[in-house]
């Protein structure tokens, strides 16, 4: 694959390497960014390997739930400018798609976008509001969540930016696990946990990062035969960050996340397990073109 323009400024924005080691980091893996991604982090050249692309595409995420929150939905819409996604006819068609979606969640998107919402289609309510407001405007993506035993609660952050919900296996109420609940979100809305706990981690995910990591170490010159225990303490460090109940509570900082929800559980005499967590960002992922800056790119690496 050549490795254009393009692709050099996206490998430069998700991990703030600088353009020349990002170019050759896109040569060496023929273009794939993932892999190019590996390779900076093993040559300690990538400054934010973790964070996803930047985020460009405007738009809102809207949560609905059921009447008892056995149940709930998360959709994701996206808009061309921030000024239409405040806008409130937007922000009530996108009200509406999550109803929708907490009732016909379990279809494919194809699937959904022909269920009738008022006499018509959603796709052609959709095309009728690109119509109306003069912007282009996508169903991204939704999720519904209905499993036997679960409450869900939820928290949306920044207006509608982030989204998160997360299903707690408990015999309490929605009201008796209401204020756990929203604290736990705005603890995946803030900081974007990938695991509810070490004993979900993905085992892929885990060899991964050992084999990253141990070519890191070797890289920095270490003696082969201290490499593994300088990669499992690292895998160590790693797992309290990206599990969600091992991570420090960000209202305080001093028990985990864990321990937060085993203290609200013992005050209320009722169990609380987190068993399903989903963090939706607007435009995650979706990079706007920047014609400029890719010009600008090419120009340098063309030198």
């Amino acid at each position: 694959m050549a490795v254009t323009a393009a692709l050099v400024k996206e490998l430069r924005e998700r991990t703030g390497a600088g353009m020349m080691d990002c170019k050759k980091a896109l040569v060496e893996t023929d273009g794939n960014i993932d892999k190019a991604i590996e390779v900076l982090r093993e040559k300690g050249l990538s400054k934010a390997a973790k964070k996803s692309g930047r985020i460009a595409a405007e738009g809102l995420v809207r949560i609905a739930y059921n009447d008892d929150n056995s149940e709930s939905a998360i959709v994701e819409i996206n808009s061309e400018t921030d000024f239409v996604a405040k806008n409130d006819e937007f922000i009530t068609f996108v009200e509406d798609i999550a109803n929708m979606a907490l009732l016909h969640g379990e279809k494919d998107m194809d699937e959904f976008m022909s269920v009738d919402f008022n006499g018509k289609p959603i796709s052609g309510v959709l095309t009728d509001k690109i119509a109306k407001i003069g912007e282009n405007m996508n169903i991204r993506r939704y999720k519904k969540l209905a499993t036997d035993g679960v409450v869900y609660t939820g928290y949306t952050h920044g207006g509608g930016r982030i989204g998160v919900i997360v299903g707690i296996k408990t015999d309490a109420s929605a009201d008796e696990i209401s204020r756990v609940g929203k604290d736990v979100a705005m603890q995946i809305a803030s900081m974007d946990p990938k695991f509810i706990s070490d004993k979900d981690v993905d085992p892929e995910y885990l060899e991964n990062e050992k084999r990253i990591l141990t070519q890191e170490v070797l890289n920095e010159g270490k003696k082969p035969e201290i490499v593994d225990k300088i990669v499992a303490g690292k895998i160590k460090k790693e797992l309290k960050e990206v599990c969600l109940l091992d991570q420090p509570f960000v209202k305080d900082g001093d028990m985990s996340v864990g321990q937060y929800i085993a203290g609200a559980a013992k005050e209320i005499g009722k169990s609380m397990e987190v068993v399903e967590m989903l963090r939706y960002e607007v435009g995650e992922g979706i990079e706007k073109k920047n014609e400029d800056f890719a010009a600008e790119v090419a120009a340098q690496i063309n030198e």
